[in-house]
């Protein structure tokens, strides 16, 4: 079957085509982005969401803002550029792949000495990133294999698919790797409230690729555990400090009931989720529209007027964390932390690389 591919950068046009994901599973409907505003829109909106997939779609967006630019000087096309960034970087605040693919490119095109040399590396950057993650995606799955036995049975929160990444996903490609070499396994997907990430895209993937997947909502998942009927909880990340790892809200919650059923608990993200040099207390978690929880899907499901706490992430302390499954290796925090800075200065130390 073709891979889903949910971010696709057309710089001969110029425009992004994105796999419009809040539609997802009533109708699969490409759009096209063709301005850095409906590109903000759609991440805004979670139309593109995933914080490998975010990083892709900030690197192309500046990109799309550099060959858009109709500025005469090199001074006045920088300072539009940075404009640009600026508002796609506003668009979530919490996933810090965005930010990384924003500043790759941003800083690519800087060094420029024309406008003209200046969008022809902003398209090569943007390229990169979104080749750079399939890699990455590709070699997350390799690197999981070991912490899959035949036969296991996966509990997953949120999507961390190819839908939230260039292709393959993170730990959906985990579990797409483990499928591929022939291990039988199953996997429950936790609905995911409020949005249903789990329930709309998550099962939409694992189904589209034959692999058994059974739908809970999120409250049933300790009384699995309990029952003996879950081997291991696999989840993406969006940001991984030194002491604790942001993902959609409600993984804490598994977390803490894995532990007390002696359930390994493991993150799968790329290097780039990384921001070890922060902690919990430095991190803004985004809180989104109440309307998320008053209503379902356009169904009202709660009084109009009554307070909503809608936090989009929440924050896994590390020592909940069996290990954090990476295209090189799988470490620990902080343990790991010279090893993952070692390996971003470019050093290949012992037994951490693939």
């Amino acid at each position: 079957m073709e891979p889903l591919r949910p971010i696709l950068f057309h710089p001969h046009i110029p425009s992004i085509e994105y796999i419009e994901q809040t539609i997802l599973p009533d109708a699969y409907e490409v759009r096209t982005a063709r301005s850095v505003s409906d590109l903000a829109q759609a991440i805004q909106r979670l139309g593109i969401r995933g914080a490998p997939a975010l990083g892709c779609a900030g690197a192309c967006g500046v990109a799309l803002s550099a060959l858009l630019s109709k500025a005469a000087t090199f001074p006045e096309f920088l300072e539009q550029i940075r404009h640009d960034a600026h508002v796609l970087k506003n668009t979530r605040p919490t996933a810090v792949n965005l930010f990384y693919g924003i500043d790759h490119v941003l800083c690519t095109l800087e060094h420029a000495r024309s406008i003209e040399e200046a969008k022809s590396k902003a398209v090569d950057a943007a390229q990169e990133i979104i080749e750079a993650d399939r890699r990455t995606c590709h070699a997350i799955g390799k690197t999981g294999l070991s912490v899959i036995p035949d036969g296991a049975r996966i509990l997953t929160h949120c999507n961390a698919g190819a839908l939230a990444c260039a292709e393959w996903g993170t730990a959906l490609g985990v579990i797409r790797s483990a499928h591929e070499a022939g291990k039988k396994i199953s996997v429950f997907a936790c609905e995911t409230r409020p949005l249903l990430q789990g329930a709309r895209l998550t099962t939409w993937e694992l189904m589209r690729d034959g692999i058994e997947v059974t739908l809970i909502t999120d409250s049933m998942a300790a009384v699995l555990m309990r029952k003996g009927e879950i081997d291991l909880v696999l989840v993406g990340a969006d940001r991984i400090v030194s002491d604790a790892v942001f993902n959609k809200i409600g993984t804490y919650m598994h977390a803490v009931c894995a532990q007390a059923h002696n359930i390994p608990f493991y993150i799968a993200a790329p290097l780039s989720t990384f921001d070890e040099k922060s902690r919990e207390a430095d991190i803004t978690i985004e809180e989104r529209d109440p309307d998320e929880i008053r209503t379902v899907r356009g169904c009202i499901t709660g009084p109009k007027d009554v307070p909503v706490w809608n936090p989009a992430f929440d924050a896994t302390p590390v020592h909940l964390i069996s290990g954090i499954i990476t295209e090189y290796g799988i470490f620990s925090l902080p343990r790991d932390s010279d090893i993952i800075d070692q390996i971003r200065k470019g050093e290949r130390t012992g037994g951490a690389v693939l």
